[in-house]
């Protein structure tokens, strides 16, 4: 696992752009596995700005996304497939991208449909990741199993609490999420994770120095072979000896 310390979410965002950038300029067909909420907000800003003045391309990636909320629609405001396409997708060349049906009426058969489709595109590439506060990935809680593949999650009562300041009172929080699984994620050839706030220093630490269990979701990444965690000073606060 590779570590970048950095001093704040700027030059967090600003790092992982070039990482992305450079793997695009490497594997123009690259597939691209896709966070939301407010830790990529400014990578994919950064992203836009580069395509807008013609320094990047999209149109030959494709992109998944991570997760989406079961039960809003594509179109609803708080959907992650709304996010996805207003802070990034919309903006750029990009002619392929995958999100998975929060309102499908069979969500076990979107599940299955959606990792059919990671595979029919080669697997993951880049998988572009945040961390909860309980050490979650996309939205693997913890007790999630390791060989997990895509499935329907059940939200702790922290993660609908964390996620309730997107909406306007947490009674409208979802309860349940679709979500890419743990091994889905370790299958990508590379893996970046991003982690900004002191909020995150605890997850942060038992990612990096803790065992390696299902109760920290995050931890799994120590067993990846291309894994690099750019972290802010009040992320990496508590890895005072890395």
């Amino acid at each position: 696992m590779n570590i970048i310390k950095v001093s704040n979410y700027t030059t967090m965002s600003t790092k992982a752009k070039e990482i992305v950038l450079d793997r695009i300029s490497d594997f123009s067909d690259i597939a691209l596995a896709l966070p939301t909420g407010n830790t990529p907000e400014m990578l994919y800003s950064l992203l836009v700005d580069e395509h807008r003045k013609g320094r990047a391309s999209f149109k030959d990636a494709v992109t998944f996304n991570l997760d989406e909320y079961v039960g809003l629609s594509p179109d609803h405001p708080m959907s992650y497939s709304y996010y996805t396409k207003n802070h990034f997708l919309k903006h750029v060349d990009v002619k392929r991208s995958y999100i998975p049906d929060g309102s499908a009426m069979d969500l076990e058969e979107e599940c299955t449909e959606y990792e059919d489709r990671i595979r029919e595109e080669g697997g993951i590439d880049l998988a572009i990741l945040g961390i909860g506060r309980n050490g979650h990935i996309a939205f693997n809680e913890p007790g999630t199993s390791f060989d997990s593949l895509t499935h329907v999650v059940e939200l702790s009562e922290d993660t609908i609490r964390a996620n309730a300041r997107f909406f306007s009172k947490e009674a409208e929080v979802p309860k349940r999420a679709i979500t890419m699984g743990i091994k889905t994620i370790m299958g990508a050839r590379e893996i970046i994770l991003m982690a900004s706030g002191k909020e995150k220093a605890d997850a942060v630490k038992k990612a990096v120095l803790g065992k390696i269990n299902e109760d920290v979701p995050a931890s799994a990444l120590q067993d990846h072979g291309r894994c690099t965690m750019i972290l802010d000073s009040d992320a990496s606060s508590s890895l005072k000896n890395w």
